[in-house]
């Protein structure tokens, strides 16, 4: 699974910045301070955790993300 197979949260973290986080991966968030860096940030993140699951020969967390309230 890569990136784009996941649902990405994105929020304001008062009083400044943006969270951006991968709920259905643990650790897979990141925190800066605009949208489009806490993205980008997030995406590098993805990858290392990946890398991870890859070195240990573990499938990534299925997204079992639902939107409750949009």
């Amino acid at each position: 699974m890569g990136f784009d197979d996941y649902k990405v949260v994105l929020y304001r973290n008062q009083p400044d910045g943006w969270v951006a986080e991968i709920p259905a991966i643990p650790g897979c968030h990141a925190l800066m301070p605009t949208r489009e860096e806490s993205l980008v940030e997030l995406a590098a993140i993805f990858r290392l955790i990946s890398e991870e699951y890859q070195d240990r020969k573990e499938p990534l967390p299925a997204d079992t993300t639902e939107i409750a309230h949009a």
